[in-house]
């Protein structure tokens, strides 16, 4: 099959390793990703021509291409995903400071004849440097209604099947929060719909196990291997009695919470643990 590498910003597109313009490039509509959300993708954050966290991103992605039984061909190596990032970071001229989406995705076929060697997408976006701050005025966010995440052997993948994020992120816009949290079967609160969730109480740092359904973030994995953190569940009356609340993600890396509902936090520990991770790479 053909693979297809696109990135979507000044209307540069890599495709196969040619770069061509948005307007001549298509992908076929009977992709596994388009039809039934099978692929998965890396939000990466690209600063003076390097991937950060890059080691945790290929490590998170091909694991969970094993899992979701991708053939993965011989050359789809991490060092030549990466290569093909900056060639497309590079002739879009964002070296200095992007956001890139890598997303792998099934090729053509029903479901049971599916063909599992991916293709893939690159897409670029530019960043303000603002991004590389701590917010100052902390975040107000919800908690989603009607909606509750599976803890299933695919809860914690960062997969193409992100529509419960796409109508939380409706509520966060119709009611005018920064974010929404995000609950599993079971009630317990376990991520936003970008990013993962962690908590202060009594100056010990909280985050929600994996296996309550949260995605695997590239910077929770980073925060948690560089200070203490204990896993557990977060219910709603935690929440409303954590001194601190902060969500972290590949892109942001630290921001904190102001309030939620009638909870509302400090920023102590999430200015302490920023200043601590700024600027480190993995």
């Amino acid at each position: 099959m053909i693979l297809f590498y696109l990135s979507i910003v000044l209307n540069h597109i890599n495709i196969n390793g040619k770069i061509t313009e948005a307007a001549s490039t298509a992908l076929p509509i009977d992709n596994g990703a388009f039809r039934y959300g099978y692929g998965l993708f890396e939000t990466m954050l690209v600063q003076a021509g390097a991937i950060r966290l890059g080691q945790y991103h290929w490590e998170r992605l091909f694991a969970g291409a094993k899992k979701l039984h991708f053939e993965i061909p011989a050359l789809m190596t991490p060092e030549y995903l990466e290569n093909e990032v900056l060639k497309t970071v590079k002739k879009n001229k964002l070296e200095k400071l992007c956001r890139v989406r890598l997303q792998l995705f099934a090729g053509g076929g029903g479901l049971f004849g599916m063909d599992n060697k991916p293709g893939f997408v690159i897409e670029c976006f530019p960043l303000d440097e603002s991004i590389l701050q701590l917010n100052e005025n902390g975040l107000i966010v919800g908690i989603a209604t009607g909606l509750a995440k599976s803890m299933d052997a695919l809860c914690n993948l960062k997969s193409c099947n992100a529509l419960i994020y796409a109508m939380a992120a409706r509520q966060a816009k119709e009611n005018k929060w920064n974010d929404t949290l995000i609950c599993n079967t079971a009630g317990s609160i376990i991520e936003s719909t970008i990013a993962n969730i962690f908590w202060v109480k009594d100056k010990a740092t909280y985050t929600p196990p994996l296996a309550d359904g949260c995605i695997a973030g590239t910077m929770r994995r980073f925060i948690m291997e560089k200070i203490t953190v204990q896993e557990k569940s977060l219910s709603h009356d935690t929440l409303l009695g954590a001194d601190e609340v902060f969500l972290t993600n590949a892109i942001k890396l630290v921001r904190w919470v102001s309030n939620i509902g009638a909870g509302q936090y400090s920023s102590a520990r999430a200015t302490e643990i920023f200043n601590l991770l700024y600027g480190m790479q993995a």
